[in-house]
């Protein structure tokens, strides 16, 4: 779940007591008028929970009320990335001196929390990382404990932050303790800002919720959103099933979560980059056909895994779901197939007999031909 700007301010940085600017969120030119009366001279920003909204003309200054309202009716019910502009963030002006990037976020490589920070702020990390890698610094923290001051400082070490390295220490310990208490899958200042009176102050702020921790956080989850769907995605959820469509080119078509994040996690492992994540436990391992259909509708998919593990659910009417589609979309993609659990000498026979393919005995194998394939 993601929230926007307002809401993870609100919600989690400021009581989680990490500096902001006094704002007011407005729904209208006019409300955006009667915030700057009471602010002062502003910056009016487009509310949407996406980055780049500068960039797209969704966030402006303005000196006075008259000025704020015609840049709010200018950004009101622009489109900035899959999202309509129906909120406006007006936010009083700062003299800013230097801008820094701070985030904690789930590292699925370590495994751990992993807490970054850059003198390099205002950018996207991406373009931090491309540009300048050893701009960042790293400090991946056991889940369950707290990075010390000492553990702070010593990532920060060599950056000259000066008089404002306490206060930068502090508020990444905080960012930390908000992400834990929060459940969060990012928390992310861009910028992080030293003012030219001395404070640092969060400027902006992306906030990610685990969806499956919702329900420990109703207080807040009222705040943030869902997603932005892709038609793909739209698809999957109006025929019950859960896809995620990723940018990478194996495509996968496992039963269960479990599984499928272990296959994504074995592609990741060889090289590769999954394609999408799609799971077809429960009742829905009987829409095998509908799944492979919403798979393949993605072109970036150049190879394709399907991995079933059959307990309850038999493996042989997954097979058989995926062979009447195979019939019918005629798909050119190489797949490559493990199959095992309730049902498999029926559903290896049908693989075999019905497209002339040899499923793997080990899901390793099959995942590995799949990278290959898709290079």
């Amino acid at each position: 779940m993601n929230f926007e700007e307002h809401a993870a301010k609100s919600l989690v940085l400021a009581p989680a007591a990490i500096p902001v600017l006094r704002a007011i969120l407005c729904l209208s030119a006019k409300e955006a008028a009667m915030a700057a009366a009471q602010i002062g001279p502003c910056v009016v920003k487009a509310q949407v929970p996406v980055g780049k909204r500068g960039k797209a003309g969704g966030i402006k200054l303005a000196n006075t009320p008259k000025e704020a309202e015609q840049v709010a009716g200018q950004i009101l019910d622009m489109r900035i990335g899959d999202y309509t502009v129906e909120r406006l963030l007006v936010e009083q002006q700062a003299k800013i001196v230097r801008e820094f990037y701070a985030a904690v976020l789930n590292d699925t490589t370590l495994r751990k929390p992993l807490i970054l920070f850059s003198t390099e702020g205002g950018m996207d990390i991406e373009e931090i990382a491309a540009e300048k890698p050893k701009a960042i610094r790293r400090l991946a923290v056991d889940i369950d404990k707290a990075p010390s001051a000492k553990d702070i400082s010593s990532m920060l070490a060599g950056l000259d932050l000066g008089a404002a390295e306490p206060q930068v220490t502090d508020i990444l310990q905080k960012l930390h303790a908000a992400y834990r208490a929060r459940d969060a899958e990012l928390l992310e200042v861009n910028p992080l800002a030293l003012l030219a009176d001395g404070r640092v102050v969060a400027l902006d702020c992306k906030f990610v919720l685990d969806d499956a921790a919702i329900y420990r956080q109703a207080d807040i989850a009222v705040g943030g959103g869902a997603s932005a769907m892709t038609d793909l995605e739209r698809r999957g959820a109006e025929a019950g099933l859960k896809l995620i469509q990723l940018d990478g080119n194996v495509g996968v078509l496992a039963n269960g979560a479990g599984l499928t994040m272990t296959t994504m996690d074995v592609i990741r492992h060889y090289g590769g980059k999954p394609a999408n994540f799609l799971e077809i436990g429960g009742e829905a391992y009987t829409k095998a056909g509908i799944a492979l259909d919403l798979v393949l509708s993605n072109p970036g998919v150049k190879s394709l895994v399907i991995n079933f593990c059959g307990a309850f659910a038999r493996t042989d009417v997954m097979a058989d779901g995926v062979i009447k589609a195979w019939a019918k979309l005629r798909p050119t993609v190489p797949v490559f197939f493990s199959i095992h659990g309730t049902g498999e000498d029926e559903a290896v026979a049908l693989v075999r007999g019905a497209l002339g393919i040899e499923p793997y005995d080990f899901m390793e194998d099959a995942v590995q031909a799949a990278v290959r394939a898709a290079q």
